[in-house]
Parts: structure tokens; C-alpha cells; sequence
């Protein structure tokens, strides 16, 4: 596998060998300067050749594979296929092929769970060039012998780390067994573990790899904080920050019954608080984003389903109620704050017995994060009070959590919820 190194100087988009249809539509939606990722990755993928992409979310990587295998299908046909973990990340995939496609003529379908199969399937029945999907309902298409993929030309396995994560390993070595060999493909990923380099290895022909950030490097224009809180004076610290802190807040909790509880605390705070985790629906769960990019909603209260699935700029504080599950997992999260090239600020709360946690946090980022002294604290409220961190299951810590968890964190089948 060889490696590309960043140039230090980033050419024009019309410099990348990009199609001038193509190049009309970007000026059309202002995308004026390649970013790195797209900088690299674009020449080479429009030449054809195999990819891997180690880079964040939020560093442009839709364009960067969307481009290329757009103008490549229209100059060689057959279909590409696009898998991401989500269903936030696969609409927000087709909303940038839209933007871009639209006007070319460009049609996608998206296959995902919680929606209408009727709708995906009459979406497939018109021949679409693209489809973006996640790894469950395809599957599950196909093993109902729905859809084929015997036309796709074009692979992308985007944010591959959080499918393996969230247990869609079997899925994926399925799918990739089952489309045509004579194909290109496109890995992102912004950690490289070991199963990552495997599916590389197998399914890929002398993949290019580029990293344009460190595997684990945090976002530089982000200021982070930690406070030693007990778990019973979390919710009132987490009260005084938002009284303290102006602009729209995204908290993080570890599981979906810890988001509601704590979305509900915050309205009786008198803010406006949606929650976001895999237990809503789909229309709540679009709800609750168009809702906080709009401003309705001041606060979203979401698990980590959201630490990858949200582009939202001006997200002011990042606020860690729980720690992650894994370290990386606290890379993704700070970095929905501090996009665009605004500054941005994360605070995180860990429990006196989570210094460990802590420090497996530092390693990863490369820096020592500021502990905060606690301020004063808003009085507890009078009465027993129902508990905000109760989960089905133990928290566990970071070591050998990474590449074990294809069960689903309880057992049983893997998820395909997300």
C-alpha cells in the first residue's frame, strides 16, 4: 500500500482533472477550494485506482468520493454503491450527491432500515446510478432476492471503522462478496485498526492510501475542558453550563435511556432540548436535527449514533455528559463543534473512578486535558429524583473494547437499527 503525503500547496478544483460540467455545479454551490482530503483523493480516484482515506468526519470526504464516482459512471456506466453505518449519514450522503448530481441528470436511491421498503424498492426500479445504503437493509434485500447488485462498478465503504464498531462486519464481507470483482474501491475510515487493514487487504487491488490528519488527532481550533464530577451532581453542572453558555449545545450521553432522561431534565430547565438516539423513529429522529440546525431546538441530546451522523455549523459547546465507550469515539464527538474553521469548545464529565479513561483519552489526542475546578452548583432539588445514568449495562473500560463489539453491546444478533 503506498502512502501520500499532504502537498503544502492545494491546487484549484479545476486542477484535479474534474469534468467542466462538474466544475460549474461547484462553483454554483460555492465549493471553491479543494480541501486535503478532496485534494488527494479526487485525481486518483478519477484515474480509477483503489483508495483508502484515513481522515475525520467533517473534512469534506463526500465531495472527495462523490465527484470521482459520479464522472466516472457517467463515462463508464453501471452503478456505485455508497455504505454507511447510519441513516443520518446516508441521507446526509444523498443530500451532497443531490446537490451536486441533481442538475446532471444524477438519480440515487437510499436503502436504509426504519423507512418505507415499498418506497426503496420503486427508488430502485428506477435504475438508479447511485445507492447509498446501510449494510443491514441491504442485505436483507438481497437475501429476499429484491435487488442485485451485478451492475456496480464503483465501492465506497465510508466512516468503515463505526460499521465494524456497531457489528456490520458480516454484512459488509457479504455485499463485498457479491458485487463484480472488476470494480473500484473506496475506503474511509478515521482510525486504521486491524480489521480495517484486513478488508483492504482482501477487497481491495493496490489500494493509495492518504491521510490527511493523524489517526486520533483532535480538532485543532477546539478548546477542551474536564470536569471530576459524582454522578449525582452531573445534571446540576450540566444545568449551570447551560445557563453559562450562549449558542446551540449538542450533550453526548453513553446510552439512549441516559438522552431522554437528560433531554427531559433540560426542558424542565427551561431550555428547548431534542433527544437523538436509536430508540426514536426515523421521522423524530429527522425531526429533532432539522430542529436544532434551525435553532427550535437550543440543545440536542444524543448518543454516539450522532457522533459522526451530524453536520451542523455553529454548534457553539460540546458537552460530554457520559465519557464514549472508546476513545475515538471522544475525537468524533469534539469535532461537531469547531467546523468551518470556527473555534469551538468541549467540556466532558468524568467520574472520579474514570481517570484511567482519561488518560486513555490523552494518548490518543497527544495532549494533557485541562481539569476544571467544580463551580458552584445550583441546590440539589428537594425529593428523591429519578437516576440519569442507569443503562441495562456496566460501563466497562476503553481496553479491548475496539473491534470486539460486532454482538451489539448486549449480546445477541449484531445492531442494524443505526
Amino acid at each position: 500500500m503506498t502512502h501520500s503525503q499532504e502537498p503544502s500547496n492545494t491546487p484549484q478544483f479545476s486542477e484535479l482533472g474534474i469534468g467542466q460540467n462538474f466544475l460549474d455545479v461547484l462553483e454554483a454551490n460555492h465549493f471553491t477550494t479543494p480541501t486535503p482530503i478532496q485534494h488527494q483523493v479526487i485525481p486518483a480516484a478519477l484515474q480509477g485506482k483503489d483508495v483508502v482515506g484515513i481522515a475525520q468526519t467533517g473534512t469534506g470526504k463526500t465531495l472527495a468520493f462523490g465527484i470521482p464516482m459520479i464522472q466516472r459512471l457517467a463515462l463508464n456506466k453501471g452503478q456505485g454503491l455508497v455504505l454507511l453505518p447510519t441513516r443520518e449519514l446516508a441521507l446526509q450522503v444523498d443530500h451532497v450527491f443531490q446537490q451536486v448530481g441533481k442538475s446532471l441528470g444524477l438519480r440515487t436511491a437510499v436503502i436504509m432500515g426504519g423507512a418505507s421498503a415499498h418506497q426503496q424498492m420503486q427508488s430502485m426500479g428506477k435504475r438508479p446510478h447511485v445507492i447509498i445504503a446501510t449494510p443491514g437493509r441491504l442485505v436483507d434485500f438481497l437475501e429476499q432476492k429484491k435487488m442485485s447488485l451485478n451492475q456496480i462498478r464503483v465501492v465506497v465503504l465510508d466512516e468503515a471503522d463505526r460499521m465494524l464498531d456497531i457489528g456490520f462486519m458480516p454484512q459488509i464481507r457479504k455485499i463485498m462478496d457479491t458485487v463484480p470483482r472488476e470494480r473500484q474501491t473506496m475506503l474511509f475510515s478515521a482510525t486504521m485498526p486491524p480489521a480495517i487493514a484486513q478488508i483492504a487487504a482482501k477487497y481491495m487491488s493496490l489500494p493509495l492510501r492518504i491521510e490527511v490528519a493523524p489517526a486520533g488527532t483532535s480538532a485543532a481550533n477546539v478548546e477542551q475542558e474536564m470536569f471530576i464530577v459524582d454522578k449525582s451532581a452531573k445534571i446540576r453542572l450540566l444545568e449551570k453550563l447551560l445557563k453559562e453558555s450562549p449558542g446551540s449545545i449538542l450533550v453526548f450521553s453513553r446510552t439512549k435511556y441516559g438522552a431522554k432522561r437528560i433531554a427531559a431534565a433540560v426542558n424542565r430547565m427551561g431550555h428547548t432540548a431534542a433527544e437523538l438516539h436509536s430508540n426514536r423513529s426515523l421521522s423524530q429522529r429527522k425531526a429533532a436535527l432539522d430542529g436544532f440546525k434551525s435553532g427550535k431546538y437550543r440543545v440536542l441530546v444524543a448518543t454516539d449514533i450522532a457522533a459522526r451522523g451530524i453536520d451542523v455549523t455553529g454548534i457553539s459547546l460540546v458537552i460530554n455528559y457520559d465519557l464514549p465507550d472508546n476513545s475515538e469515539d471522544y475525537v468524533h464527538r469534539i469535532g461537531r463543534t469547531g467546523r468551518a474553521g470556527r473555534l469551538g469548545k468541549a467540556i466532558s464529565f468524568a467520574t472520579p473512578d474514570e481517570r484511567a479513561n482519561i488518560r486513555e483519552i490523552e494518548r490518543l489526542i497527544r495532549k494533557t486535558l485541562p481539569i476544571m475546578g467544580l463551580p458552584e452548583l445550583p441546590p440539589a432539588p428537594a425529593g428523591p429524583q429519578p437516576a440519569l445514568e442507569r443503562s441495562p449495562a456496566g460501563r466497562g473500560s476503553f481496553q479491548g473494547r475496539r473491534g470486539h463489539r460486532s454482538p451489539g453491546r448486549h449480546g445477541g444478533p449484531p445492531r442494524r437499527r443505526h
